[in-house]
């Protein structure tokens, strides 16, 4: 008679339900331990935690317990102080806990430290979040980007025993330590961080192709951008019928999906869906991911997306602007869209501080034909007005200009037919030899086009 089956998930050697979540029966039990530092106080840090748990509980684990510490600075060698390490252990023994998790990073020092004095796993918010995208990575740049953040994290807590890990021998120009485990670990590591890296330049180099590929057909790129959850693969799939994958857990989208979507005035733009942003998003992540997050860098417009139902929006509304500073997208133009109106009153309050916003929601469709409005009338005021005069034999260049750009105006003259018409700078350049007494405002001239 055999037992009933067990499935494990992909990488993680855990069970899953059949869901395709981790099996609660085998999930681990978590202490989490927070500290409040000036300027941070009590409620802050509890939110904090509140974030972790729900992160813990993404990539597998149950919280059993937590701890909130004040202190002015953390312990170089514990992080907590040493009776709290000490209030720890017990905490962790009464509670039969795997796991204690840190809200902040700790050095490989302290991780030891705690380890040694806990008897059991201590681990920081960054190992945790890397082990949810080691989850949910499924595209070949995606696991590569993830295994790659994962090396760099665990490469200065790399550990050995020492000499009793040593090679070894008996004949004469042999004896002596020779070279350590913890030596070829990490000569182990750095080899195959260098290939990781080789392979994702290859695939940069690919992904910049097919961007200068659509820059050259002339259409606009805008990005959705936001917290982990806020429901910007919802968003994309009721813009653009992507059919990406949608569900109700941080981080389910890694790997960033670009649809073509048709907007009001008759143009055409790539919309990209990209990877959320969380609070104390670990460098690593970032500096792997960099690549694929330059897509947001080169938009013509961002679409910030903000969960109007979570506690504190507008901390999550900075700590997405402070990664956008971090890949230098801190200058594209942005749309902010307060997301989940069905769901809490916020949404309009929210939009009546932030001047300029929208409010919808992607999952019941309301607004988003003021959304797709909105993001028109942006892009269109990127654009700039000029005056084009073509002669009459070059009526492609007229329909290139009514299909590349906006006509305002059209007239017939006696030299050609005369265009007043918004477009790119792109466009400017491949209609130059037709523009005539350009407005005052183009860069690099006296005179030329403005911007409408």
């Amino acid at each position: 008679m055999t037992g009933p089956r067990v499935v494990y998930a992909a990488g993680s050697g855990r069970p899953v339900d059949a869901a395709g979540l981790i099996d609660r029966s085998f999930r681990e039990r978590i202490v989490l331990v927070g500290m409040a530092m000036p300027p941070i106080g009590l409620d802050q840090a509890e939110a904090s935690l509140d974030e972790l748990s729900l992160l813990v509980d993404t990539a597998g684990a149950d919280e059993a317990a937590r701890v909130v510490q004040r202190r002015n600075a953390p312990d170089p060698a514990t992080y907590v102080g040493k009776g709290k390490v000490d209030e720890l252990h017990q905490l962790s023994e009464a509670v039969d806990a795997d796991t204690v998790v840190f809200d902040d990073d700790l050095s490989p020092a302290q991780q030891r430290n705690l380890e040694k004095i806990l008897g059991r796993t201590a681990i920081d918010r960054t190992a945790v979040i890397l082990d949810i995208f080691a989850q949910n990575a499924r595209t070949q740049e995606g696991m590569a980007q993830v295994e790659l953040a994962q090396l760099r994290y665990r490469l200065p807590r790399l550990r050995g025993r020492g000499l009793t890990l040593s090679q070894q021998a008996g004949h004469i120009g042999s004896r002596g330590p020779g070279e350590s485990q913890l030596e070829v670990d990490r000569r182990r590591l750095v080899q195959r961080m260098s290939r990781l890296e080789a392979e994702l330049r290859q695939l940069t180099r690919t992904r910049r192709t097919q961007r200068r590929s659509r820059h050259r057909s002339g259409l606009r790129s805008v990005s959705l951008v936001g917290y982990t959850n806020a429901g910007k693969s919802t968003l994309l799939n009721r813009l653009t019928d992507a059919g990406v994958l949608v569900a109700d857990r941080l981080f389910a989208t890694l790997d960033p999906r670009t649809r073509r979507l048709d907007l009001p005035g008759g143009e055409s733009v790539l919309c990209s869906d990209t990877v959320g942003f969380v609070r104390k998003l670990p460098h690593q992540l970032v500096e792997a991911f960099r690549s694929t997050l330059e897509v947001v860098a080169e938009s013509d417009l961002v679409v910030h997306v903000v969960d109007a139902s979570a506690p504190d929006p507008e901390a999550q509304m900075d700590a997405v602007r402070s990664v956008l500073s971090d890949i230098g997208a801190s200058g594209v133009a942005e749309l902010v869209a307060f997301n989940k109106a069905d769901t809490t009153p916020e949404a309009m309050r929210l939009s009546a501080a932030h001047p300029g916003s929208v409010v919808i929601s992607a999952g019941e469709g309301l607004g988003i034909d003021a959304l797709v409005s909105a993001m028109g009338d942006r892009l269109r005021a990127l654009d700039c007005v000029v005056e084009l005069l073509v002669p009459f034999a070059r009526g492609d260049v007229v329909a290139a200009v009514h299909r590349e750009g906006g006509v305002l105006v059209e007239s017939h003259e006696e030299g050609g037919t005369r265009l007043r018409a918004r477009l790119d700078e792109a466009g400017i350049g491949r209609f130059s030899e037709f523009v005539v007494d350009p407005p005052a405002g183009v860069s690099g001239s006296a005179s030329g086009p403005t911007r409408a």
